[in-house]
């Protein structure tokens, strides 16, 4: 009998969980399809191509415990491949995107191989200067155009068949995209694969002594984090038909680490909520000129002290629900 108790009350806390999982993500997409209707499409093109980015990023410093401070070489390299391969090549962007994220791929792997035999601030390190290299190296490539970076990237036609130039259609397409890159996170982060990186993340040598290889582990989620970061570069790049010099720079990586602290480290919609304020503070406090740094930092230090768990994982402690 108290088996069988136990066993019900296990799967009334998952239902209870999977609806609260599946109710969120119906508001989120109901928000999403409203918001051309009401926001800027531009403007929230941006937001999805961050929040893809923060995901990403999540699921490395959230689920892994590693944090990265070089993401932005991903994000940025995958931007510049994009915008060359649309411009001078002339592929068609669905080519393009592969480009572009089959760079950041590659890039994860030499870097996953590099790094993740340290731990820590070691590894947080190693990142950043390998990121410092690819930013130099991309202010001194001819191809990349250094400091003019790479303007005037046609969007194209999607399959041949969908004008991206239109802002509607460019608009759903990053959508779908977003989503689909969500999902996958979400995926991961719930299969087996996805235990096992928590179960690293909590008490890696523990992981260790049950028979798991975690450096395989890790560079394995090293590296899907920066496919999708490289993702969110390349769909960056169509959307504002440009890659420069600032999405490589290290604020760029700065900037990913802000985002999903302020939404919520190791949830699932935090880094989501964290992209779309940090987006719209820039964009709507961009009257104040610099000062917006220091805005950015007093909020950002509000939230630390009196959000610890960040907004979203605030929110979930008191609605006690996971979000």
């Amino acid at each position: 009998m108290m088996e069988q108790t136990l066993g019900t009350q296990l799967l009334s806390r998952r239902g209870d969980r999977n609806w609260s999982l599946s109710a969120a993500f119906a508001v989120m997409v109901i928000v999403f399809v409203a918001g051309p209707f009401v926001v800027y499409p531009v403007f929230l093109m941006k937001a999805l191509c961050f929040a893809l980015f923060a995901s990403a990023f999540n699921l490395l410093i959230g689920y892994v415990g590693l944090i990265s401070f070089g993401h932005a070489m991903f994000f940025g390299w995958a931007s510049y491949l994009t915008a060359y391969a649309a411009k001078v090549w002339g592929l068609p962007p669905e080519l393009a995107i592969v480009i572009g994220t089959a760079t950041a791929t590659v890039l994860g792997i030499v870097t996953g191989g590099l790094a993740i035999r340290r731990q820590g601030i070691y590894f947080a390190m190693i990142t950043l200067a390998l990121a410092q290299m690819m930013y130099f190296f991309a202010l001194e490539a001819k191809f990349t155009g250094g400091e003019d970076g790479i303007q005037g990237v046609p969007r194209g036609r999607l399959f041949g068949v969908f004008d991206l130039a239109n802002e509607m259609t460019m608009y759903v397409f990053v959508l779908v995209v977003f989503l689909a890159g969500f999902l996958l996170i979400y995926r991961i982060i719930n299969s087996p694969f996805g235990e096992v990186l928590k179960a690293i993340r909590e008490n890696e040598q523990r992981a260790i002594s049950l028979g798991y290889q975690t450096e395989r582990y890790k560079v394995v989620a090293f590296v899907l984090s920066a496919t999708l970061a490289g993702l969110a570069g390349s769909l960056n790049a169509l959307v504002f038909q440009l890659a420069s010099l600032t999405d490589v720079h290290w604020t760029m990586s700065g900037d990913v680490v802000l985002m999903t602290l302020l939404g919520g480290l190791g949830t699932v919609f935090g880094p989501v909520v964290g992209s779309f304020l940090v987006i719209a503070m820039e964009n709507y406090l961009a009257q104040f000129g610099q000062w917006v740094l220091v805005i950015q930092g007093a909020i950002f230090v509000a939230c630390v002290l009196a959000f610890r768990r960040g907004i979203v994982g605030e929110l979930a402690r008191v609605l006690r629900v996971p979000l």
